[in-house]
């Protein structure tokens, strides 16, 4: 790679319309239970010592002939995104009272929770130093700070810090922000400019800006409103990007010239299908823009030269219902890594100039599940699983022959790490598992030899030699074997008395690796148990493991999860009413869908920003996302049968009278994934219908999104906060 061609950090890859990460017994079929008439005239009801109701006010829709109920519809502000209603605020805000004053008798748990939590973090901690280029880059932690400092030397310079440039500065760019969060960043060609975007009210909706890192000055250049990479032509001297539409759908590429005003930047490619988004790369030789369009099923990829940003874009291949393809270049070969013949995917090339014309180089496989391919200018590395655990293979571009790196643990994650650089003789990666900390090494090509140069500082003192974990399968009603990730410690004893804490998430192909949590040890050493269930809808065994959890279905995701929980239980892993489980988003779903059909088994459930009131979304396509999942969940709005079964486990319209366990649910009402009235309308159902006397809590970050606070520590505190709930609800009230 020549000197100046410096892109560090790396945004490049094979482009595609990739599945994002918005958010998911059997389930009784009945549509929504008739509802009492409202029983106050104000908004939000409330009384001394108990928690708020919100106001039931007559409100339905039809489809299909079926008519569905919603006497809480008014908590959606019709201003959204705008949120001003006085009601709706009024509603969100008691709610969050009765939250802090339920919590205040646990703040000292709370706050033992946090700083055993903090210590185990290294507070000036930074990333392995990476040569790109010219320089060498790596991104730091101050003692104390929320935010991190990027940095760069040049590579002859002193390792002495007398020649380290701050060239981004996060802690500033946050200060007196209630949310802050760093989206794309870029570094142009030849190492000037630097592009990135910042967020700063959770709603997902970046401002653009370009640094001269010659004179450290700000350019008048600002770019509102942008949901993409941010992507330099090969001159430095204009970015490709990506607006959000006013339904925060990013249906463009275009491009912007530094210096000039934005009514002249050019729009090089409009996508007109409402439910796919656009997405901008870069190949690895960094000689092609990439163009990649696509929903949850279907893509297609456009190609422009990266010296010739106004050249007509090409075409690689039409897109074809449920076909997934992405592209990289080398060489003047397009490699593809496609599911056109199979689930699994499978790597085809083409020339680039008959870029339709494919040739097989991998063939598919049932055993081996390719999720990546990463090109380099001497050899390239695909990555995938196998029997659900992760593999990364070198290959060479002669023969393709497979040379695959070996890893010490039966349970693991490992994959690709920084590696910027085209031409390089190093490969980086990480490493970890449920026991092991995080490790960084290079592998050098020529010999073999692996260099550890970083492995994650536990400064509290960890020894993983107290800790066990497995790898289990729990067989589903339906025969399917699940499988399962479970950490303890040593002395755990599988005799039912110890509480169990399964996490679960099956949706979107999203595999939940069995990685390293330095939080989870709290759990752990209070004896818990911790176990993942990989359950159908994730893609953890595969392409075909994500298909039998969606559509028609959906509902093997919740049978599965209660499965395992049960399966747990047999083990003697804990017994039932000591499992606490928790989800997020799609994750939040499952929570909803498994203490309706199972509500006996759970001592506490967390949901987070739960997805949870799916058919009223899946029926309004005006919401930014629900034309693009439709090919998850199904369209209820032109499928009658879609809107049966959605309505079938739809948690809201699936609450019925009966007892539940203690809940506890967040929402970010800038949320634009879950907006925020899904989990306010879920709370205000369940606490209308719900036949016990357990706890109920909502709390709404009214500052954020779909991610909670922003800041490691004030993250850390909402886990803190978490963990706190658990351990309460099963009996932990002092730690």
């Amino acid at each position: 790679m020549a000197a100046c061609a410096s892109r560090w950090p790396p945004d490049r890859g094979l482009a595609s319309g990739a599945r994002s990460a918005p958010p998911p017994g059997s389930l009784n079929f009945p549509y929504p239970l008739s509802l009492a008439p409202a029983r106050s005239i104000s908004a939000v009801m409330t009384d001394n010592n108990q928690p708020p109701r919100a106001e039931q006010r007559p409100h339905s829709i039809t489809h299909h002939g079926r008519t569905l109920t919603d006497p809480w519809a008014w908590l959606r502000d019709p201003g959204y995104p705008d949120v001003t209603d006085k009601d709706v605020l009024s509603y969100l805000e008691a709610e969050n009272r009765w939250f802090e004053d339920a919590i205040a008798p646990h703040k000292p748990l709370i706050d033992t929770l946090f700083e055993e939590m903090k210590g185990r973090i290294r507070e000036d901690d930074a990333s392995v130093p990476q040569k790109d280029g010219a320089y060498i880059y790596w991104r730091a932690f101050e003692q104390g700070a929320e935010y991190r400092k990027w940095f760069r030397r040049p590579v002859a310079a002193p390792g002495d810090g007398s020649a380290d440039q701050l060239i981004l500065d996060e802690p500033a760019l946050a200060q007196g922000k209630e949310y802050f969060r760093l989206g794309a960043i870029s570094i142009s060609p030849c190492g000037r400019y630097l592009a990135f975007a910042i967020d700063d009210n959770g709603s997902e909706r970046f401002e653009a800006r370009i640094r001269d890192l010659e004179t450290g000055a700000l350019l008048d250049d600002v770019i509102p409103g942008t949901l993409s990479s941010l992507v330099w032509t090969k001159d430095g001297k204009a970015l490709i990007y990506g607006l959000a539409n006013d339904n925060w759908r990013t249906d463009n590429a275009r491009l912007h010239r530094i210096g000039t005003p934005l009514s002249d930047d050019v729009e090089l490619f409009h996508e007109e299908d409402e439910g796919f988004r656009v997405s901008v790369g870069l190949t690895s030789a960094e000689n092609w823009i990439v163009i990649g369009t696509g929903d949850h099923v279907t893509s297609e990829v456009w190609m422009i030269p990266a010296d010739d940003p106004l050249a007509d874009p090409r075409l690689v291949a039409k897109r074809l219902p449920d076909r997934e393809y992405d592209v990289d270049e080398h060489d003047g070969w397009l490699y593809i890594r496609t599911n056109d013949t199979h689930p699994n995917f499978r790597l085809v090339r083409a020339r680039v100039e008959t870029p339709d014309v494919w040739e097989e180089i991998i063939a598919p496989s049932e055993q081996f599940y390719l999720t990546d391919v990463s090109l380099f200018k001497y050899f390239y590395v695909t990555e995938g699983r196998e029997d659900g655990l992760d593999q990364i293979e070198l290959r060479d571009y002669d023969t393709h022959t497979p040379n695959r790196i070996t890893f010490p643990e039966a349970a693991y994650v490992a994959g690709l790490d920084d590696n910027p650089e085209y031409d390089s003789a190093k490969l980086r990666i990480s490493y970890e598992s449920m026991v092991s900390p995080e490790t960084i090494f290079d592998l050098d090509l020529a010999t073999g030899i692996r260099t550890t140069l970083k492995v994650q500082e536990i400064p509290s003192g960890y020894d993983a030699s107290a800790y066990a974990s497995e790898r289990l399968t729990i067989t589903a009603r339906d025969g399917t074997a699940i499988p399962v990730s479970i950490v303890y410690a040593k002395d755990f004893p599988k005799d039912g008395s110890r509480p169990l804490h399964l996490y679960g998430y099956g949706a979107y192909g999203i595999a939940i690796e069995p990685g390293f949590s330095t939080g989870r040890l709290s759990l752990l050493d209070r004896g818990f148990a911790y176990a993942i269930a990989h359950i159908r809808g994730g893609d953890d065994l595969g392409q075909q493991w994500y298909l039998d959890g969606k559509l028609d279905k959906r509902t093997n995701s919740f049978t599965d999860f209660v499965d395992v929980a049960k399966g747990l239980i047999d083990l003697g892993f804990s017994s039932a009413g000591k499992v606490t489980i928790s989800g997020g988003s799609a994750g939040g779903e499952l929570m909803g869908a498994v203490i309706n059909s199972d509500p006996d088994l759970w001592g506490a459930v967390v949901a987070h920003v739960p997805f949870v009131d799916v058919l009223n979304t899946m029926l309004d396509a005006s919401l930014p996302l629900t034309p693009g999942e439709w090919p998850e969940w199904g369209n209820p709005i032109e499928d009658a049968a879609a809107f049966d079964l959605i309505a079938s486990y739809s948690p809201y319209d699936q609450v019925k009278a009966q007892a539940y366990p203690p809940l506890m649910v967040t929402a970010g009402l800038n949320d634009p994934r879950v907006t925020y009235w899904e989990p306010a309308k879920w709370v205000a159902r369940l606490r209308e219908h719900k036949t016990d006397d357990n706890i109920l809590l909502l709390k709404t970050n009214m500052g954020a999104g779909h991610g909670g606070k922003s800041g490691r520590w004030e993250s850390l505190k909402e886990t803190a906060e978490e963990f706190a709930f658990i351990l309460w609800q099963m009996g932990f009230a002092k730690g």
